[in-house]
């Protein structure tokens, strides 16, 4: 039997119609996982698909374009998402070491849809395929891009569960990149100590490895 909306008291003549536009932004019913307003099966276009999820929108920009609600991008986040800062050894460096900071974030091929208006939301980053586990991933590995937007998101809509630790050791990250720090020795070292306390992706080398490679560094 088709689910009945409990705001309009009317029933959706087929899974994949919209619901009454009184349904309100963040509304269960509007809800990724809602199937009267969703498409399982993939049946409706994407027009029809981004009317179906409510939940996801704010608004569309002046040229009809999708803008997902900025607190959904964020529990996106808290579940899918990965703030990392990754190092590797580099003889050539002064230090030693270089450091790269990155925000990802992976889905299956079914959401590629989702991706990329995640991707204009931020307004920055790629996404690429991984053919092994049929995912594809949104990520963004500019420090000045990270900055200026990814960022202040989650400044402003932060993060609630056990990613907000990871981030804010992230934001710091970005911040002493920016500044210059990570070109010294004693900057990077700090780098290395949050990474490493605030568990910022999986790790090649162990903290007390880059550490030494930063003890040996002349000068």
């Amino acid at each position: 039997m088709p689910r009945r909306s409990a705001r309009s008291g009317r029933e959706p003549a087929h899974i994949g119609e919209a619901l009454p536009a009184t349904v309100a932004a963040g509304n269960p019913e509007g809800s990724p996982s809602d199937p009267v307003t969703t498409d399982p099966k993939g049946e409706a276009d994407r027009e029809s698909a981004i009317c179906n999820t409510p939940a996801l929108i704010k608004t569309r920009d002046i040229y009809g374009a999708v803008v997902l609600d900025p607190w959904f991008v964020t529990g996106l986040a808290e579940g899918e998402g990965c703030f990392c800062i990754s190092f590797s050894l580099r003889a050539k460096l002064k230090t030693g070491l270089e450091v790269r900071p990155s925000f990802a974030l992976a889905l299956n091929e079914r959401d590629l849809a989702l991706l990329k208006d995640l991707q204009m939301y931020f307004g920055c980053g790629s996404i690429r395929e991984s053919r092994a586990d049929r995912t594809f991933k949104y990520e963004s590995r500019s420090t000045a891009e990270l900055r200026a937007h990814v960022v202040p998101h989650f400044e402003a809509f932060p993060l609630r569960g056990s990613k907000l630790r990871s981030f804010n050791g992230f934001a710091s990250i970005c911040r002493m990149i920016e500044q210059g720090d990570h070109l010294e020795r004693d900057g990077l070292r700090q780098i290395v100590t949050i990474a490493y306390e605030t568990s910022l992706g999986k790790r090649r080398h162990t903290q007390e490895q880059l550490l030494r490679v930063l003890d040996e560094v002349k000068g």
